[in-house]
């Protein structure tokens, strides 16, 4: 079995959010790894960041299209890592990452989606958005005082204000897509168990001391509230045009072989090309081959 076809089986009923359904986390696996083991998944994930490699150069040459991924997921659960092992094969030059961490003072005096805006890939580009405006109805949330510092009218500070920016952020990506950003976002989908053992690992390893904070395990004394959270953002924000994607965490090498291959399907999917040359261009290349040859 090749990067391209492994996950046509299992990716539409096991990892996809549909649009309209009602999300309960539970019924997504994060130790799921199909039929794969470690080194044949290593070995397929080799291939799908050539392919992705490839399909980036076209997407840059092409000029037309974006791509935007967006990556949440509970504190521990290999965003970074991820990131890292996926785009290990494309071109710098055409990838930007933003992690979007707490809002500044300049940005609390604009609106949540502004900061957003302003990180948006050009066309040709990849863009990553480690966390992103989905805070805004996650930390927020689970974090009501930090709704009251937020610059916004009284008014706005309703029982429907979840409902509202659900709708805000729909009609935001819709906006993205009718212009040729596509938009993917993944959920890397971590046990709590899992958690802890990661967080231990932290602590217990000086070289991984500096990833772990004291706020980390603060956070996580709120988990039940933040998977509820996820499951509202999911059953209101999954889409047609970019649907969520329930990625299984707990074991790192499956979440990169199917993250990068996702990537690698939208990208394919899109029928890229390399832009058509106008017979004058072909014209001035021949007559350049034709002066570089005559040299002595």
């Amino acid at each position: 079995m090749d990067a391209q076809s492994f996950l046509s089986d299992f990716t539409p009923e096991r990892m996809v959010v549909k649009p309209g359904t009602h999300v309960k986390l539970q019924n997504f696996n994060p130790g799921f790894t199909g039929d794969f083991n470690k080194d044949e998944a290593k070995a397929l994930l080799r291939q799908g960041v050539q392919d992705l490699a490839r399909y980036q150069d076209v997407l840059y040459a092409q000029n037309t299209y974006a791509l935007l991924l967006i990556f949440q997921a509970m504190d521990a659960a290999g965003k970074d890592s991820t990131i890292k092992h996926v785009m290990s094969g494309i071109n710098p030059q055409g990838c930007q990452v933003f992690s979007f961490k707490q809002p500044s003072a300049e940005e609390l005096d604009h609106d949540y989606l502004w900061r957003s805006f302003k990180a948006l890939p050009e066309r040709g580009n990849i863009g990553i958005f480690n966390r992103s405006y989905y805070e805004e109805v996650l930390v927020v949330r689970v974090h009501p005082e930090l709704l009251a510092q937020q610059q916004i009218p009284k008014s706005v500070k309703s029982d429907r204000i979840w409902q509202q920016r659900f709708d805000d952020i729909n009609n935001f990506e819709k906006y993205l897509t009718n212009n040729g950003i596509v938009v993917m976002k993944f959920f890397l989908n971590v046990s709590k168990a899992e958690q802890k053992k990661r967080f231990l690992k932290r602590i217990n390893r000086p070289d991984k001391n500096w990833k772990f904070s004291l706020s980390d395990v603060r956070e996580r004394a709120y988990w039940d509230d933040y998977r509820a959270a996820y499951e509202d953002v999911f059953t209101h924000t999954s889409t047609d045009w970019a649907p969520w994607h329930v990625i299984p965490a707990d074991h790192k090498w499956f979440t990169r072989l199917v993250v990068a291959n996702l990537i690698s399907k939208k990208l394919q999917s899109l029928n890229l090309a390399y832009p058509e040359l106008e017979e004058n261009h072909m014209d001035r290349l021949r007559e350049a081959k034709v002066m570089l040859e005559s040299e002595e």
